[in-house]
């Protein structure tokens, strides 16, 4: 689809609930928070699905907005979500109308879809539905602030470019509340996960030429150790590639016995997510995700050997 046939679709349809991804993060959460807040302002009845992974850092910004129970919903819009294996947990199957993404390796599983694969969060693709709507208001830009800025690591990743600081002058011009939302999802951490992220760096591996891979491990028994939970583990996948000299970092984690999440991170010369492909995963050229059912060890061990192929 185009912007536009987005535009045209979402007025033409109502009764809105709107799907984020498994372990969500600000982008998800965010955009679609404001692409409800921009609905209800439409005059349409939406809602967000009830996630049980929404972290308390970001519950009390999707409150407004979950769906009742005994909610019927008569359009399923997702948001952000790449594929059909990162349904939230619980959401029973049924066909999605629209999804908008910004992820090059979508499965097009949705019978429409709007991907702008350029952009670096999904909430630059929803900034451009609200300002074509003329309904950008502090709301919206407030949770738009918080997908583009979450997105990119607070403007530090690779897929950071003119676009996306663009994007966050104009949220800012517009009113979001840069100051308290950067304090809170970038400058604010609990004990236990400043704990956790110790525990991480002393358990730090290097491999390949110069120690070019840096692969780091969560496991049930750390989590446990430093009394870290879900709320915790928010953008773990940026520590490992803080080593200098690194070309691709890896972190694995535990799940539970038996199944690891990899979040693989790496320079523009390295493709992220045909090693993840290769687990049916994916996402972007220098992130990327994938699911290894094997314990952390032998997970460590098969990925490494897939990203030192690649090298």
């Amino acid at each position: 689809m185009t912007l536009n046939d987005c535009l045209t679709f979402l007025k033409d349809n109502d009764g809105y609930l709107l799907l984020t991804h498994i372990r969500p993060d600000g982008d998800t959460l965010g955009s679609a928070a404001a692409l409800c807040h921009i609905l209800r302002r439409m005059g349409k009845r939406a809602y967000l699905y009830p996630n049980p992974q929404v972290t308390a850092t970001y519950a009390p910004f999707m409150a407004p907005y979950i769906a009742p129970e005994g909610f019927r919903h008569d359009t399923l819009v997702s948001v952000d979500l790449a594929a059909e294996n990162l349904f939230p947990e619980g959401f029973k199957r049924s066909a999605v109308a629209l999804c908008i993404d910004h992820h090059p390796t979508n499965t097009g599983y949705a019978k429409r879809l709007l991907c702008q694969p350029d952009k670096a969060s999904c909430g630059e693709i929803i900034l451009q539905l609200a300002k074509a709507l003329d309904l950008l208001d502090e709301q919206t830009a407030s949770l738009l602030y918080m997908a583009v800025s979450t997105d990119c690591g607070c403007f530090v990743y690779a897929n950071t470019n003119a676009d996306t600081h663009r994007a966050a002058a104009e949220l800012i011009e517009a009113g979001a509340d840069y100051k308290k939302l950067n304090k809170l999802l970038f400058r604010t951490f609990a004990y236990s996960r400043l704990l956790l992220e110790g525990a991480i760096y002393a358990g730090l591996r290097r491999y390949g030429p110069d120690g070019c891979v840096t692969v780091a491990t969560v496991t049930l028994q750390m989590l446990a150790d430093a009394g870290a939970t879900e709320d915790d583990c928010e953008d773990l996948a940026s520590l490992a590639g803080r080593v200098a000299g690194n070309r691709v970092s890896v972190t694995i984690r535990e799940l539970r016995p038996g199944v690891c999440k990899l979040s693989l991170r790496s320079g523009e010369d390295f493709d992220s997510s045909a090693v993840c492909a290769l687990h049916g995963g994916g996402g972007h050229k220098m992130a990327s995700g994938c699911t290894i059912h094997a314990d952390p060890d032998k997970t460590r061990d098969i990925i490494v050997r897939d990203i030192l192929e690649a090298l």
